[in-house]
């Protein structure tokens, strides 16, 4: 084996941990994988024997390529400039089968759910400066001290210390509230119940299994009126009437280490929700219903072993999730009133 071949299997050994740091950065699966191929480049082109810590060298270099490309968006204006993009705005997840078929409990399962992180964390990140972010995404979350991470962002180490702690204010100050249960067993049958009682329009179990500031974030890409942002366990239960009659038909995967859903019609993926339970109550709701990206998302190897389990307990309910949870009732806007497709207030019955 020469040079070059020893240190390409020695930067494998790395990838997982750098394609963590790009996504966490990122919060899109094909921008991280970009992120990581710029990394190995840059460390291609250098004499890795001089390289004392490779593991916290290439840490610190993914995360520059990240706040370089972080920097690059807006600067290209491509951050959604108005309050509703920016609001319905749902990461890439991370979809793939349950380990070992549909009533499996096993250590890879639970390992995906330590280690992953969930959609909802990844929507606050994206409200943060570039420089806070990879602030906190290096140091809260890989440990990398803060003067590794002073250089990258051009500050002292006291100043990215400040940097840090405004970014962790904004994280824990997004939701003050307890951490996420993370007994997955628990966690799938408030899924699975959920989405039952959706399907047979049981309104009365759905209130039950939603905390009552439950957010529902739906976004459908450049498709019109999919995107929506519905704040409240009554106007998510308002909009659940249509679930039962939509085609889709639902099945449980891992979405981003949890149990979620996959809606699936014409063997493709339609819609992907992420679940957030606290005390077994769902707080929070994200779906991804653009087209465009699932296909790139889920591809049909995917789809098809996902399908192969068979379908959850709340068959059929389907993309509904992602269009009509807010359809029906009405957009709670970030101010807290209400909408309805179009924008215009509700007119009372």
């Amino acid at each position: 084996m020469d040079g070059r071949d020893l240190l390409a299997q020695r930067f494998e050994e790395h990838r997982p941990r750098l394609k963590a740091v790009a996504y966490r950065m990122l919060g899109s699966l094909s921008e991280a994988e970009d992120a990581v191929q710029e990394t190995w480049l840059k460390l291609s082109r250098v004499d890795d024997e001089r390289v004392e810590n490779l593991g916290g060298w290439l840490t610190t270099v993914v995360g520059r390529v990240c706040l370089d490309l972080l920097r690059a968006r807006k600067q290209r204006g491509e951050q959604p400039l108005d309050v509703q993009a920016s609001d319905t705005h749902v990461p890439d997840p991370e979809v793939s089968p349950l380990p070992g078929g549909r009533d499996a409990v096993d250590p890879e399962q639970e390992a995906l759910l330590a280690d992953s992180v969930g959609l909802a964390l990844l929507v606050v990140l994206d409200t943060l400066s570039p420089a806070e972010r990879l602030a906190f995404v290096l140091h809260d979350m890989f440990a990398v001290p803060f003067e590794d991470i002073a250089p990258i962002v051009e500050r002292a180490p006291a100043a990215t210390r400040q940097l840090a702690s405004r970014a962790r204010r904004r994280v824990r100050g997004s939701d003050p509230a307890p951490a996420p249960d993370t007994d997955r067993t628990r966690h799938r049958q408030v899924v699975e119940a959920f989405l039952a009682a959706a399907r047979k329009g049981d309104f009365d179990a759905l209130l039950e299994l939603l905390d009552p500031g439950v957010v529902l974030r739906a976004d459908g890409g450049g498709a019109e009126g999919l995107s929506r942002l519905v704040r409240g366990a009554t106007a998510v239960v308002a909009g659940a009437r249509s679930f039962s009659t939509l085609a889709p038909t639902t099945y449980l995967a891992l979405v981003n280490g949890k149990v979620g859903q996959i809606a699936v019609h014409d063997g493709r993926a339609f819609s992907v929700g992420e679940f957030t339970v606290r005390d077994g109550r769902i707080v929070e709701i994200n779906i991804l219903a653009d087209q465009e990206r699932l296909r790139e998302l889920v591809d049909e190897r995917t789809v098809a072993a996902v399908t192969s389990a068979g379908p959850a307990a709340g068959a059929d309910a389907g993309a509904g999730t992602a269009t009509d949870a807010g359809a029906d009732a009405g957009t709670n806007t970030a101010d807290g009133t209400s909408s309805t497709a179009d924008g215009t207030p509700p007119t009372a019955d």
